[in-house]
């Protein structure tokens, strides 16, 4: 609980550093990645509006998890000042979700924005350009010998980074596990964890993952409160 509360006050999280197809990257406890040389800021799978979008269902959950998502992007933003953000496709749950974003949470994210690069990379729930919103639609970015997509290929392809899995490890021991959401990584190509407060996560040992990884060469790189914890393939437990 301390250390939360001392995350949550602005106290600095400890990041990781990821090779990717020979780039050195951060992994950030709070599920991002960043690439300082390009002072660029990648997320994956915010789901905005997730809330809403159960609710025009019929299924109610408490509508709280755009405002939720967006303050802790803005405490990332404000700390490391990005030139680019990248967000990695099902930034909204649908294609609806940017017109159902609030007024409050829509000037949130109109704030964050100003002043930087904006990439939306189509995601399988969301698409098309997210209506009303600034910032650039792609369906993939390639920088340099890395290139962001929403969903891992299955064809091996050297310095992919994407998101879609919703990543997650279970570690046990002493008659105790621990399940989190992480990074997982063979050197190659990378995936990240869902951002948003309402994503789940999938066990990095679900048949969803075989075959994407070097087993000899994974790690899953778990999310603690405030630093990251490398977890290497006999270690990891399935749910």
């Amino acid at each position: 609980m301390k250390a939360e509360a001392a995350r949550l006050a602005g106290h600095p999280t400890e990041p990781v550093l990821v090779a990717v197809a020979g780039v050195v990257l951060e992994a950030f406890p709070e599920g991002v990645l960043w690439w300082a040389d390009q002072r660029l800021l990648v997320v994956a799978d915010l789901h905005l509006e997730k809330g809403s979008a159960f609710a025009r269902r019929g299924q109610l959950l408490p509508p709280y998890d755009t405002a939720a998502t967006l303050a802790r992007l803005e405490r990332l933003v404000t700390r490391l000042e990005p030139a680019v953000v990248v967000s990695l496709g099902d930034s909204f749950h649908d294609d609806g979700g940017a017109a159902r974003l609030s007024r409050r949470d829509r000037a949130v994210l109109s704030a964050l924005q100003t002043g930087r690069e904006w990439i939306w990379i189509a995601g399988n729930h969301d698409p098309a350009a997210p209506a009303g919103l600034e910032g650039t639609h792609l369906d993939a970015l390639a920088i340099g010998a890395v290139r962001f997509v929403h969903e891992p290929g299955l064809m091996a392809t050297s310095g992919e980074i994407a998101g879609h899995l919703h990543p997650a490890a279970r570690v046990a021991g002493r008659g105790r596990s621990v399940r989190r959401r992480c990074f997982v990584s063979d050197g190659e190509r990378l995936v990240l964890p869902a951002f948003g407060a309402y994503a789940g996560g999938l066990n990095v040992m679900d048949q969803a993952f075989a075959g994407l990884f070097a087993t000899r060469s994974l790690r899953a790189f778990m999310l603690g409160e405030d630093r990251v914890y490398a977890v290497g393939p006999k270690a990891l437990r399935p749910d």
